[in-house]
């Protein structure tokens, strides 16, 4: 039936063909997540209320925005996307998110949370301003509920006089459980229907309806029409209640573990996230004053042992990335040694509050920055790829990358006794530990991996910045070798302080940069600048990521076509050593 299906049909469908649909699209997202990877007890649990929607309104004419977009295969599969499926989270596939290059019916773009509810407004204000015929949907989870912007938008719904559906998803669940002040609102309205609740929901211009199953087809139907009905005279909350992982056993009993999955068979690399929860639980044993701050994402983050064994000094906000940020400097201020563990594309929600709140404070935070460069399948939302360039240029921030996880291991304990605003960051998977002796972390400080032995008149120094960028510089380095070249390779430790000792010092008359961050503002063009300010008259050139966003594929793959080439460098390097 799905193969066949097409969206004008749907409403011709009887109860039954209906409930077999919902079964078919849960039976794809299992077997497509299962080879591609990608999320899958969120979309799992939104199939009856999608197919809900495809039957009442009328996409695409009809528009609908997907917070996050977690929770939107079902809305791919049933918008003409079924023959693509296949390629999801691939190179030139289907994106895991909503897309409006990608189809008609995708009407705003989305990644991150919180943003649905605002966007449904801007396109309802559209709407009305050029006399349009159209439902506006904003489908939200409880875990993007509680982010901030939601309320700024909500606050302007009544100012700006428009009309909006908000389908508020309630499992219970973000990535990891739902926490929060407005989670416990909207569960006392779940569990005994709270008139006060739900009164301060309809205080913002919304005419509260639930709560409703969601798993429920039927019920998911008539509350859809009534929902639509209601929308004639002004703006509608839908409170729908899911199981996240619903129809497979294990997801519904493991939804953080199912929430986002690697395709079957994936190697399991040791992560940083392991290293990160490992240090900090033995740093905390000893310092009474380290906290530790989530946004959402204990789990992910590698936190959960600390959340066990320091539970009053482990603290996950929600989905308030820059609430953690300013938490975090207040428990500076205050006398404690926080740690906020993020995403670095999700760090960027914060980039107000590190600057005010925790760097011109000088405030003792350190940020540990997971996923940080190119993060692969999720593609331009999810692409670390501008923390370098950001940070960079923000007073009092002292910038770490490490080459390995032991590494990752002895700065953060250095952390410990460092006084002021540090960023570590790091990629998810931590597949090589480089050996030897680590050289003791000084702020600055750049270490020789490989220091040339060659009496070439053109020496050449390439300058790497984080594992994968000194993978490459070594893979090149034997790879030449082979050929009788030879060069140095210095581990960049260091983005902001740079190594000036080694600016002033180093007799190489060609240095090459190389980052896992886009070139604009980033590592590269720091090492330019402080070379011409030396006047050391040494050739710098840079490698890093052109002026793009970087959409989804292979890390390895995505470099190389983004700028950081192994083949072109090797050619290059050759060119001046010949």
């Amino acid at each position: 039936m799905l193969e066949k299906f097409a969206p004008e049909n749907i409403k011709s469908y009887t109860k039954s063909q209906l409930n077999v649909l919902c079964d078919e699209l849960r039976v794809t997202i299992y077997d497509t997540v299962m080879r591609c990877g990608g999320h899958l007890a969120s979309n799992l649990g939104s199939v009856e209320s999608t197919v809900a929607l495809f039957y009442v309104f009328d996409f695409p004419n009809d528009k609908i925005i997907f917070d996050v977009g977690h929770q939107c295969y079902p809305y791919k599969l049933l918008s003409g996307r079924y023959s693509r499926f296949d390629t999801l989270r691939q190179a030139g596939g289907i994106s895991g998110f909503p897309k409006r290059t990608e189809s008609e019916y995708d009407a705003y773009d989305t990644g991150h949370a919180g943003t649905s509810v605002s966007a449904a407004i801007g396109l309802a204000k559209a709407r009305d301003l050029k006399g349009e015929r159209r439902n506006v949907i904003a489908y939200i989870g409880d875990g993007s509920f509680n982010n901030g912007l939601v309320y700024e938008a909500l606050n302007s719904l009544k100012i700006l006089n428009t009309k909006i559906l908000i389908i508020l998803n309630d499992n219970g669940m973000s990535i990891s459980p739902t926490v929060g002040g407005m989670y416990d609102i909207i569960n006392q309205i779940k569990e005994s229907g709270a008139s006060e609740s739900i009164r301060l929901l309809e205080s913002f211009g919304l005419t509260y309806l639930g709560v409703k199953n969601g798993n429920d087809l039927e019920e998911m139907l008539s509350a859809m029409q009534e929902a639509k009905d209601l929308l004639q005279n002004g703006s509608v909350l839908l409170h729908i209640a899911t199981k996240k992982g619903k129809g497979y056993e294990f997801s519904e009993d493991h939804p953080t573990g199912t929430h986002g999955v690697p395709p079957v068979g994936s190697p399991k690399d040791k992560e940083y996230s392991e290293v990160l929860g490992e240090t900090l639980c033995a740093l905390a044993e000893k310092n009474k004053s380290i906290t530790v701050v989530s946004a959402a994402m204990k789990e992910a983050l590698g936190l959960s042992d600390f959340f066990r064994d320091y539970p009053e000094r482990a603290f996950d906000v929600g989905i308030c990335e820059e609430n953690a940020s300013v938490l975090c400097a207040a428990m500076g201020a205050g006398g404690l040694k926080p740690y906020y563990a993020i995403y670095s594309t999700f760090l960027q929600r914060a980039f107000d509050e590190i600057i005010h709140d925790v760097c011109a404070q000088d405030m003792p935070v350190t940020f540990c920055i997971d996923r940080a460069g190119i993060s692969g399948a999720d593609g331009e939302t999810h692409q670390g790829v501008f923390d370098l360039s950001y940070l960079s240029l923000i007073p009092n921030l002292t910038i770490a990358v490490p080459k390995d996880t032991e590494e990752l291991r002895a700065m953060l304990e250095f952390s410990a006794t460092y006084s002021h605003p540090l960023a570590i960051r790091y990629p998810r998977a931590g597949r090589v530990v480089f050996g030897g002796e680590n050289k003791p972390i000084q702020v600055g400080e750049w270490e020789y991996l490989h220091k040339s032995t060659s009496k070439n008149g053109k020496k050449v120094a390439v300058v790497a910045t984080g594992e994968r960028c000194l993978i490459i510089a070594m893979k090149i380095l034997k790879n030449m070798q082979e050929q009788g070249f030879d060069f140095d390779v210095v581990n960049a430790r260091f983005v902001k302080p740079l190594d000036r000792q080694f600016v002033q010092n180093t007799d190489a008359t060609h240095v090459l940069t190389l980052e896992d961050n886009v070139a604009n503002g980033g590592f590269g063009q720091a090492v330019s600048m402080a070379f011409m300010q030396a006047n050391k008259g040494c050739a710098v050139k840079n490698y890093a990521y052109r002026d793009e966003f970087i959409p989804q594929g292979n890390v390895a793959a995505l470099q190389g076509e983004y700028g950081v080439n192994c083949k072109e460098i090797e050619e290059y390097v050759k060119s001046i050593l010949v």
